[in-house]
């Protein structure tokens, strides 16, 4: 089972929603060589997503402001923002599908870049069903999506 211990301490999470309450949980790292703002905008360009986010073949504005409709891996997916402290914090509760979803991201400036934070905490039956079948799937894609993120902006800021 996962824990808060296993969490980066800066991540802030909503209640019933920390990795002790997780059905699945990951974090993903990456350093990225560009500004902190850079990465941030990518990560706000909700209309460019399918450009870059494997498996996200849709996203929208929804009918409120800070929400958006998503269609990741043809389910779905109601995004509400929780946490937008730019360039440094985002956070967004996802619904849908059989899972709840706190995604955050922490952008803390270093030398020569950004260190980008991703952390996931899923909960619900489909969650709890994938973790069992495969419990690397929610690590490779926060690797392609970092991987992808860092590529962007670094040709972005390049």
């Amino acid at each position: 089972m996962h824990g808060a211990s296993d969490s980066h301490p800066d991540i802030h999470w909503p209640s019933g929603f920390s990795p002790d309450h997780a059905h699945s949980f990951c974090q993903a790292q990456v350093v990225v060589h560009a500004p902190p703002a850079t990465a941030f905008g990518l990560l706000t360009d909700v209309a460019r997503w399918p450009q870059w986010a494997a498996g996200v073949t849709e996203s929208r504005p929804g009918a409120l402001e800070g929400t958006f409709r998503v269609r990741f891996h043809e389910q779905a997916f109601e995004v509400f923002l929780g946490e937008r402290a730019e360039p440094h914090r985002l956070g967004w509760s996802v619904v849908g599908a059989g899972v709840q979803v706190y995604q955050a991201w922490l952008l803390t400036e270093v030398a020569g870049g950004t260190h980008v934070v991703s952390e996931n905490v899923v909960r619900g039956p489909a969650a709890r069903a994938l973790d069992v079948r495969s419990p690397q799937w929610a690590r490779r894609l926060h690797a392609l999506w970092l991987a992808q993120l860092k590529r962007l902006s670094e040709s972005t800021a390049g």
